[in-house]
């Protein structure tokens, strides 16, 4: 059996802005890294001062963007040539200790995965949230199987929605609007972390600034999320956005941390892989957030129990990249 590698601080220290370029919610950077000397182990914990009670009371959200830089990590360490052994919630006394990562070579069986992954690490850093319009070309259905298999891999599946889902789920995403627009603590949690430039903005390093919001649509026909629509930031222009925008869901079985964390690392896994396949992507929560609507998000008809996130996919232009928190503020040796 393989030994445990016992890591240096310059290599935990790389593996871990690696896997900080994940995605989160609102970009709160919900994770905690700790390195224990006396172990080797790299400890992944959540960080509940980055949570949003409003919008994720669960914390569903904020393991799901932890779970994301769990797969970073794994990705950066294969590129390296180790294998990322992960244990899943190691201390149920601590719901907030999220994973331990062990590394060492790679055993038997394991240097294929390995290979795929340390293929994803020219991605990660050209991975963005794109809020712009995408073009109405239709993604082939190959590259669309290829995305589900890497749900697959990670335990989750990903489904791309009919007409009628699809239609549905948008319906979803206008109703959530107008959820979000009748609760001024919802309002006041999203201006928390969104960055306009005034002098009341919070950290440069965190939160989603206004280049990243995207122009405003003309007719809201897309599931894009408007970070500024109490219309803070002058001058933003409007553009009409794909009519047929091309969505797809992540699930999984059961709505657990460890399901949560499971579909973290495919959320990750699918959004390297569009990227990789030429692809822009974005996220939306927003009708995920609300339990009212949450439950029917989901096709009556699939065996997929519970929906973590909704993608929009397609051609256009890449976002670029939003701020990092500096690794130094996220990662502790001890």
């Amino acid at each position: 059996m393989s030994t445990t590698t016992t890591p240096t601080r310059s290599l935990v220290t790389a593996l871990v802005e690696d896997a900080v370029t994940a995605p989160s919610m609102h970009n709160a950077q919900p994770w905690r890294f700790v390195h224990r000397a006396g172990t080797g182990a790299v400890e992944l914990y959540g960080d509940p001062a980055r949570a949003m009670p409003r919008e994720d009371p669960a914390h569903r959200a904020l393991h799901l963007g932890c779970g994301a830089a769990l797969f970073g990590l794994r990705v950066a360490a294969a590129e390296r040539g180790l294998h990322a052994a992960v244990r899943l919630l190691p201390d149920p006394a601590d719901p907030w200790h999220l994973a331990d990562v062990r590394l060492r070579p790679p055993g038997a069986g394991e240097a294929e995965e390995d290979g795929t992954l340390a293929g994803f690490r020219p991605v990660l850093r050209e991975r963005h949230t794109s809020r712009f319009p995408f073009t109405e070309e239709r993604i082939p259905a190959e590259i669309l199987d290829g995305l589900a298999a890497a749900a697959v891999l990670e335990g989750c599946r990903l489904v791309v929605p009919g007409a009628w889902h699809t239609d549905a789920v948008l319906g979803l995403v206008h109703v959530s609007e107008l959820f979000e627009a009748a609760s001024a603590s919802v309002r006041a949690e999203i201006a928390a972390w969104t960055r306009t430039g005034t002098a009341a903005d919070g950290s440069v390093t965190e939160g989603i600034p206004a280049y990243a919001f995207g122009p405003r649509q003309y007719d809201v026909t897309a599931p894009v999320r408007d970070f500024d629509a109490p219309r803070r930031v002058s001058g933003r222009p409007a553009a009409p956005f794909e009519k047929d925008p091309q969505i797809a869901l992540l699930g999984t079985p059961g709505d657990t941390p460890r399901e949560w964390l499971r579909a973290g690392q495919a959320m990750q896994r699918v959004l390297l892989q569009a990227t990789r396949d030429g692809l822009s992507t974005s996220l939306m929560s927003q009708p995920l957030e609300w339990p009212e609507l949450r439950s029917l998000a989901r096709d009556p008809d699939s065996t997929m129990g519970f929906v973590h996130m909704v993608f929009r996919l397609g051609y256009g232009p890449r976002g670029r990249a939003t701020p990092r928190r500096p690794v130094s503020e996220v990662l502790a040796f001890d």
